[in-house]
């Protein structure tokens, strides 16, 4: 199973979900329904960008894949475009979040509202076991494909169903309360359990949020510069260059890398080919030769070049 596909599935899945939710949140007049249905429907909204990006960078990879025009414009690919998604994403579901925990609050403070709990039981138990259906699936193709929009969108499922089993375990209570002397909490336990639902997955995205702005600003991953730096280091002494320069970044599921050795100006002439040979040396010693990673090796007699 391809990412695309994966994606495409969780899209129309999501969308099922949301329309469902909605539509059960006016039947049984629950703001924390009809608020998981639109959180659920702003997910499929950015999870088909997603998937378009994705469909992008995978087409950017095959030769003649993509339109002369789109080519031309996009000369260094569209890997800067799935942070961009995935920081947008993870903004939106917490704007959507605090919206929601906002109105919880005023709802409380107006005296809550009365909710028919059977049907806010039936959708709340769907609803789980579909996100939980949902994320057991997406995981399993994830351990093959290792992708950042599969990783988001299975914690998107977690998340609807962490919600909806929230939901579900305070319906069965306003449920019991019902004709006994607690039944004046039935009317709170809509706007109660949405607050704390609320309050609960604002922070879940920050940590995509983060990861997105750091590959929006080129920020170096330590590990791949401290990877990159022990391969030049080792060039370097085998072959007798002055010194290296090393340039690293992460952005999305892309890798670019840019290194410039120090030749000394008196040193021995080398044929082009013997320069490629060395080249191919420390692309095979980084690894992870694939689309996904820019690698770029120079070698100058000019230290201002590599600066």
């Amino acid at each position: 199973m391809t990412e695309q596909g994966v994606l495409r599935a969780s899209i129309v899945v999501t969308f099922l979900v949301a329309t469902f939710g909605i539509v059960f949140g006016l039947l049984s007049g629950s703001f924390s329904i009809a608020f998981d249905g639109v959180y659920s429907l702003a997910d499929a909204g950015m999870t088909t960008v997603a998937l378009g990006v994705s469909h992008l960078i995978v087409q950017s990879a095959k030769r003649d894949a993509l339109s002369g025009k789109l080519r031309n414009r996009f000369t260094m690919g569209f890997w800067h475009l799935e942070p961009i998604v995935l920081g947008l994403n993870g903004t939106i579901l917490i704007i959507v979040a605090i919206y929601a925990l906002i109105n919880a609050l005023l709802s409380i403070q107006g005296g809550g509202r009365e909710l028919e709990f059977g049907f806010a039981i039936a959708y709340a138990a769907t609803t789980l076991l579909i996100c939980l259906v949902m994320a057991a699936i997406d995981w399993r193709a994830n351990r093959a494909i290792q992708s950042d929009f599969l990783k988001l969108d299975i914690h998107s499922w977690v998340m609807s169903g962490a919600i909806s089993g929230a939901l579900l375990v305070a319906f069965a209570i306003g449920y019991g309360v019902e004709d006994t002397m607690l039944e004046w909490i039935s009317p709170y336990i809509d706007p109660v359990a949405l607050a704390v639902i609320s309050a609960a997955i604002i922070p879940i995205p920050i940590g995509t949020v983060r990861q997105a702005v750091a590959d929006m600003l080129l920020l170096t991953p330590p590990d791949l510069k401290e990877q990159v730096d022990g391969v030049a280091k080792e060039t370097v002494a085998r072959h007798g260059f002055l010194g290296y320069r090393a340039y690293v970044a992460k952005v999305g599921r892309a890798k670019q890398i840019e290194i410039y050795f120090i030749v000394a100006r008196d040193g021995p002439a080398r044929r082009l080919e013997e320069w490629d040979r060395i080249r191919d040396e420390i692309g095979e010693a980084i690894g992870d030769e694939s689309h996904n990673r820019w690698l770029t090796i120079a070698f100058t007699t000019d230290r201002e070049w590599a600066e």
